[in-house]
């Protein structure tokens, strides 16, 4: 086997497998037909009893990707035919992207720099028909939330700041709703900050707002020097294409919180992010695709591209020594559908418009099908939640009588 394969055919400098896609090309070269169509059904899953279709895109957008040299893929999900519903086709995009200058340059350039390296990407999603396209994590700046430094606070800007404006011409231009994640500064309450997804609508116009509701304190991941919990709940966007809401980054490892767009009619949940590959790949291909078949949803996973140095090294009280950089961050954006199918991933190392075409119809299908909702215990979690929540609260345990004999 040739072990030099990484994900979409890059190498990685110590000739290691790295990536779910990596695994996945790498059998795909090596099997025989036949037992590579069971493992990638395995791997992938199938969607409606077949292998996920490819979208052949618009000659305009392939040139947009050859010459700003990002990764482009594009995969159709569909959905039994209904007698009594037509289609519900969307066409749903993500996009992931590296930082465009160094951190040591002026703030300004730096987010410019974004905007410029964007442009193209996003009139791709535009040409190729996308009805929905969602951004990274606080896409306009690097992620130096790991440094503790005040100055990146600098970034931060209104719901309808510099960011909103530039993405509402292109919302309006390509009749595109756009989820915009940014670094909130809430004018109204005393210029506080939030980590925030602005909704546009695809009439340029602002939809909503959702503030993450997950803030985690893990090794560099010291999120609450620059922002708390979101006080937003957990709101479902309704739009002309689909009820859609976003669970930002580390909301992804709380079940109960992508339970919860789900009971508020979510049928396309966003989980835009900026994670490592030390700390989570593992996870990574599991979550999402897990939460969409708990909660009969599309999910569309983004994580953003590179390694972004910063000018002072810190520490995370985690024993390592201090370091300018929180480690690689690997991409491999990808969707997850009800059914358990899901889209390869794009490129562990470079920019990429991932677009699929998704029938809606699909979500009700599974939810008739397996009857989570039906079968579900929620008076019986919504009990124990409220006796976990008080003080005097005591674990459900049934101990061996014996235990206690013996240990006496």
């Amino acid at each position: 086997m040739d072990k030099s394969i990484s994900a979409n055919g890059e190498t990685t400098a110590d000739g290691s497998i790295r990536g779910y896609d990596s695994l996945h090309q790498l059998l795909s070269s090596n099997l025989k037909p036949e037992l590579y169509q069971e493992v990638s059904r395995l791997l992938l899953g199938s969607n409606c009893g077949r292998s996920l279709e490819q979208i052949v895109l618009p000659d305009s957008a392939k040139a947009l990707s050859s010459k700003h040299d990002f990764d482009l893929q594009a995969v159709s999900f569909s959905a039994d035919k209904e007698q009594m519903r037509k289609p519900r086709v969307v066409r749903v995009g993500l996009v992931q992207n590296s930082i465009a200058l160094p951190t040591t340059a002026p703030f300004s350039d730096q987010k410019r720099g974004i905007f410029e390296k964007l442009k193209p990407i996003i009139h791709a999603a535009g040409v190729a028909g996308v009805n929905i396209l969602c951004l990274q994590e606080a896409w306009t700046m690097p992620f130096a939330f790991c440094t503790r430094e005040k100055k990146w606070c600098e970034f931060a800007e209104p719901i309808d700041g510099e960011s909103t404006k530039f993405l509402q011409e292109l919302a309006k231009k390509y009749n595109m709703v756009i989820v915009s994640p940014i670094l909130e500064r809430d004018m109204d309450h005393g210029e506080v900050l939030w980590n925030t997804a602005v909704i546009i609508g695809n009439n340029g116009k602002i939809i909503g707002k959702h503030r993450k509701n997950h803030i985690p304190r893990v090794g560099d991941f010291n999120e609450s020097t620059y922002y708390m919990e979101g006080d937003t709940g957990h709101p479902v966007f309704e739009t002309v294409f689909g009820k859609i809401a976003v669970n930002i980054c580390y909301g992804r490892h709380h079940p109960l919180n992508w339970l919860a767009f789900g009971l508020n009619g979510a049928e396309i949940v966003f989980n835009p992010s900026a994670t490592v590959g030390e700390l989570s790949e593992p996870m990574w291909p599991i979550e999402a695709r897990n939460a969409a078949i708990a909660n009969s949803y599309f999910v569309g996973s983004i994580n953003r591209v590179g390694t972004e140095v910063f000018p002072n090294a810190f520490t995370s009280g985690d024993g390592k020594p201090q370091h300018n950089d929180f480690g690689h961050f690997y991409g491999s954006s990808y969707f997850s559908a009800p059914d358990a199918s899901c889209t390869p991933s794009l490129s562990r190392c470079r920019d990429g418009l991932m677009i699929s075409d998704m029938d809606l119809n699909l979500c009700r299908q599974y939810k008739d099908k397996w009857g989570f909702r039906m079968t579900a215990r929620y008076e019986v979690y919504a009990d124990l939640l409220d006796k976990y929540i008080k003080p005097e609260f005591k674990p459900q345990v049934v101990s061996d009588p014996m235990l206690h004999k013996n240990s006496s």
